[in-house]
């Protein structure tokens, strides 16, 4: 009798031995959410399961950038509905995951990611300790604690208008600090990639990471190297396209991350010329243009990041006698197999690299028919929003980047106008400045009929 009332009073353990979190319910008064604040296909979906008995929230980043005052790009929901239960409530759903199992519902265009609440026992890991697989469900309790950030680990009601808060997350978020849960270098090493997200949220949010979140960062960021290259790849983009590329790079160096960990975050390190090379500028144009709510080409800000260590290998080839055109197309072959296998890059993003890069050497090409076919190209646009960072970055002439920004605006007349004028010019800004000569057919040989020939 004493033991249990002990184990009432007493903060408890969990079942992987660590202290127990404690609940604290945050009213309405005190956050200001409300259901209407929700997406329609996320509130229908915590309804629906509410309606057939289940425990339902939404959770994680969305109640933390509600709390923020920023609006959600998506909505993801917990519920201790198991993955075939919640298949069996949505007609529109299909469970996805071999880590973990969710369950993706569709509501109109929308779809909501819908996980059961994971559990606090026993978990498949590999020989490093990072897990491999785990379908284990518990309760809010448990799945609270097997979170990443304090700042994630909010449960909001919709029902009864309720935060549900087990690691004073709220009270985090408002002081913007990032905060592990549990033991950091342990959190670490379960899932290196948590390495990423507490360099992509505190450079987005502008969060201070608490110290003993922070020291152990630089220790366990080598492991990212032992990460499949699909899954980095994609915890890169998350981080190129969060809006706050710039600050997320400071960040990995405040963290003492080395860019030595993909290909693609040593590009993203090497910013040079006072922040006005070409990397730097097109990840500031994209920030520019994610924060105005305005679409960006994943494939054209890879192209800008790959493209120095494209452009060393092109120069290389043109230093040794090869035409730029050639030149250009061997460097793209030499660093394609990297790009596509080693780097995790899906093949229609370096497609449209691809296409982009060899588009670049027929800008020079300003006299004849060449310039009203390159106009033609399906790519020219984001090809000549290239040429413009280019110019901008001082690799290229301004004035082939004037003279093409008017071509593209120009009449007819006037396009027949500029390419004539450079004709009389010359026309080539680079490459093959000489006339080409015509080549003549060989006269055959007549022979002497009045004797053998030679």
């Amino acid at each position: 009798m004493l033991k249990k009332w002990l184990h009432k009073v007493l903060p408890g353990k969990s079942s992987r031995g660590k202290p127990r979190a404690r609940k604290e319910i945050i009213p309405f008064s005190e956050h200001r959410i409300s259901a209407d604040q929700l997406s329609f296909a996320a509130e229908k979906v915590i309804r629906r399961l509410y309606n057939e008995g289940y425990e339902a929230y939404v959770v994680g980043g969305a109640v933390r950038d509600l709390l923020l005052g920023i609006e959600p790009k998506d909505f993801d929901v917990a519920t201790n509905a198991t993955p075939e239960q919640v298949r069996k409530v949505f007609r529109r759903s299909r469970i996805i995951g071999r880590r973990f199992q969710i369950v993706h519902v569709m509501i109109g265009p929308e779809t909501i990611e819908v996980t059961t609440f994971r559990g606090g026992g026993k978990v498949q890991q590999n020989e490093h300790g990072r897990i491999m697989k785990d379908n284990t469900y518990g309760s809010i309790e448990e799945d609270a604690m097997r979170r990443d950030f304090t700042c994630n680990a909010l449960y909001y009601d919709p029902i009864r208008q309720q935060i549900i808060d087990f690691h004073h997350g709220v009270s985090d978020v408002r002081a913007r600090k990032l905060v592990m849960i549990g033991n950091p270098a342990e959190r670490y090493q379960e899932d290196p990639v948590r390495v990423l997200r507490a360099v992509r949220l505190s450079g987005k949010l502008g969060f201070e990471v608490e110290r003993n979140t922070a020291e152990p960062i630089s220790a366990f960021a080598g492991r990212l190297k032992q990460e499949p290259v699909a899954r980095l790849f994609d915890e890169i983009m998350k981080l190129l396209f969060s809006g706050h590329a710039g600050q997320c790079l400071q960040q990995m160096n405040t963290l003492g991350i080395s860019g030595k960990i993909h290909p693609l975050l040593n590009a993203l390190q090497h910013t040079e010329n006072g922040g006005q090379n070409i990397v730097s500028l097109a990840l500031h144009n994209t920030d520019e243009r994610l924060r105005a709510d305005k679409s960006v080409s994943v494939g054209f800000v890879l192209a800008a990041v790959l493209w120095p260590q494209l452009n060393t290998y092109w120069q290389r080839n043109m230093s040794q006698g090869q035409k730029p055109v050639l030149a250009l197309n061997n460097a793209i072959g030499d660093l394609r197999d990297d790009v596509e296998k080693g780097w995790g890059v899906p093949q229609r993003f370096a497609a449209t690299m691809r296409e982009i890069w060899q588009l670049q050497p027929q800008f020079d090409n300003r006299k004849g028919a060449r310039p009203h076919r390159l106009l033609a190209q399906q790519r020219f646009r984001a090809a000549y929003d290239f040429l413009l960072l280019r110019g901008e970055a001082g690799e290229v002439d301004g004035e082939l980047v004037q003279w093409w920004t008017k071509f593209q605006h120009a009449d007819d007349e006037t396009r027949m106008q500029m390419t004539a004028v450079q004709q009389k010019r010359g026309g080539e800004t680079s490459g093959d400045k000489t006339k080409r000569k015509r080549r003549r057919k060989p006269k055959p040989k007549v022979e002497n009929s009045g004797g053998h020939a030679g």
